[in-house]
């Protein structure tokens, strides 16, 4: 019986990780569909950030952490205005494919290197990924305390 070095030893397929990445992604967007846009960037509760600054955010991290990941540079504005909701949701749908694109260039062994994402935060890639998937979670999540609060039924969770 041969047993796997833990090197080489797989928990997740990167297909797998992808596809679970796109399932939030796409939960994150029906979100986005259903948050008043007159309330995006005004509505806080609780000294949080409005959701449209966090879905900035979100938009700042997943794509532009893959490009830092694939090319080594690492540029991301940490400034962000307040768009229209149409113009959210187009960018978002184009750091979705983006994040497909970019995923299919990165070679397996890969999500064991050490970076240090945007210039600050050093880490190996799986890690920096998990964390932008993270952050995209917990964002989301603030964003269903607000859709309730304003007295909107929030798309359901597990429905990726």
């Amino acid at each position: 019986m041969t047993t796997a070095s833990p090197a080489a030893a797989v928990a997740i397929t990167p297909e797998a990780l992808l596809e679970h990445w796109q399932g939030h992604r796409r939960l994150t967007r029906r979100l986005i569909e259903a948050f008043p846009e007159d309330q995006l960037f005004t509505y806080s509760i609780g000294g949080m950030r409005p959701f449209g600054i966090l879905v900035m955010e979100m938009l700042t991290i997943a794509a532009p952490m893959l490009h830092g990941v694939l090319t080594g540079e690492w540029n991301a504005s940490w400034d962000h205005e307040e768009l229209p909701k149409d113009e959210i949701l187009r960018q978002w749908d184009q750091s979705t494919e983006d994040i497909n694109r970019m995923w299919a260039q990165m070679p397996a062994e890969q999500f064991q290197e050490h970076v240090v994402a945007f210039g600050q935060y050093p880490g190996k890639v799986y890690e920096q990924l998990l964390y932008a998937i993270d952050n995209e979670i917990h964002h989301r999540g603030q964003g269903y305390v607000y859709l309730r609060a304003l007295g909107i039924e929030p798309p359901a969770f597990y429905e990726r």
